[in-house]
């Protein structure tokens, strides 16, 4: 029996259009972290988002940081994060020196909690800590509740860095994800919307925020013939091919999203008769279904997540669990957090299915078949 080809969670989507941009950025000599493509593909971007300024860099991560230091974060402060999220979110605050305090989520999207988030800011204030920053998360593609978070930072005067590593092409009330915060953030890693193999984006309504960012991505130096730097400063360019790369990924964003979308109504129906089990943020009309999570109650449907995920890995197809909390990693044991139970049970009771917009019809149907043969063999 010859070998099936494993079917992977979320592979890159990438074809002839991306080898003609790379190989027409290497033709133009600027196989360099700087130049037309660069300065392109952030204009492309903060267009489709909606903003003015952006700043493209190696990785979400470098723009997470970033973002967090232009909003003037340090040591002295607590960052609100939410407890789920994926370890980056949470290692830029400490990056800065800053403290996480980790907050639960709905158990609805698996957003950060914003009636929680409100309570946490309301104690910490009240107890005379000074908050640095909120930082939510728009998990799986589907945007947080954002009018009233906002309302609650602007009540208290804090700053808001958006992380939507997950959310290029959703939207929240017809509005694009990464245009809510001081500061928007954008991953383009091997497995999101898009892909630059790896490189993020900075975005911003606030020039100066933007100006400083780019000042500390270029290594902090300053104009001169020789080599001068007047603070600390990284190395978060993005290569000039790379965002050739993303550009030409950009350009087929609607068409990639179209495909997941339908990937998620198909896994919707052919859940919907199954007691117990649910599909995460199946209401929210603005998500780009980057990844479709559905939860297993087991006292309703008779097996476990963790049952159909090991069903699935026998036949090389590839789940995942929801993100495991911050609250519950060993990096972040000791740290401080405002719990309901919600990250935790969907944790336990979340399972992440194929949601690749590479995935092709064969592939889409042997996911269907044994989920079916799986199913069959639970009733």
């Amino acid at each position: 029996m010859p070998m099936r080809a494993p079917i992977h969670l979320s592979s890159p989507d990438v074809g002839p259009a991306e080898e003609a941009a790379v190989l027409r950025a290497l033709r133009s000599g600027w196989a360099t972290p700087f130049g037309p493509e660069v300065d392109a593909f952030e204009q492309e971007i903060a267009q489709r988002v909606g903003v003015p300024y952006a700043l493209a860099l190696n990785s979400g991560t470098a723009a997470l940081h970033l973002g967090l230091l232009s909003c003037g974060v340090g040591p002295e402060h607590i960052v609100l994060v939410p407890t789920v999220t994926f370890v980056a979110t949470a290692n830029a605050v400490l990056y800065t020196g800053a403290t996480p305090v980790f907050v639960d989520c709905d158990p609805a999207t698996g957003n950060v909690d914003v009636n929680l988030l409100g309570e946490v800011i309301a104690d910490l204030r009240r107890a005379g800590r000074r908050i640095g920053a909120v930082m939510p998360v728009d998990m799986f593609g589907s945007c947080v509740d954002y009018d009233p978070l906002l309302e609650l930072c602007r009540e208290a005067e804090l700053r808001v860095i958006e992380d939507s590593a997950e959310a290029l092409g959703s939207t929240y009330r017809g509005r694009c994800a990464g245009s809510f915060g001081d500061a928007g953030v954008l991953s383009f890693s091997h497995n999101k919307m898009i892909t630059t193999s790896g490189g993020g984006m900075l975005l911003s309504h606030d020039a100066q925020l933007i100006t400083r960012a780019r000042h500390r991505a270029n290594q902090a130096r300053i104009p001169a013939q020789h080599h001068e730097h007047d603070e600390m400063g990284f190395n978060y360019r993005l290569s000039n091919v790379l965002a050739a790369f993303g550009r030409a990924q950009l350009a087929r964003l609607d068409e990639m999203t179209a495909r997941r979308r339908h990937l998620r109504e198909h896994y919707s129906k052919l859940f919907a008769s199954v007691d117990g089990v649910e599909v995460l943020a199946e209401s929210d009309p603005g998500t780009n279904c980057w990844l479709t999570v559905i939860t297993v109650d087991p006292e309703l449907s008779g097996w476990q997540a963790a049952d159909l995920a090991r069903h699935l890995a026998q036949a090389d197809i590839e789940t995942r669990p929801a993100w495991k909390p911050m609250h519950r990693q060993p990096l972040f044991a000791a740290a401080e957090a405002r719990l309901t139970g919600a990250a935790d049970r969907l944790f336990a009771r979340g399972l992440t299915l194929p949601s690749g917009s590479s995935l092709n019809e064969k592939q889409i149907d042997r996911i269907t078949g044994e989920i079916h043969s799986f199913l069959r063999q639970r009733s």
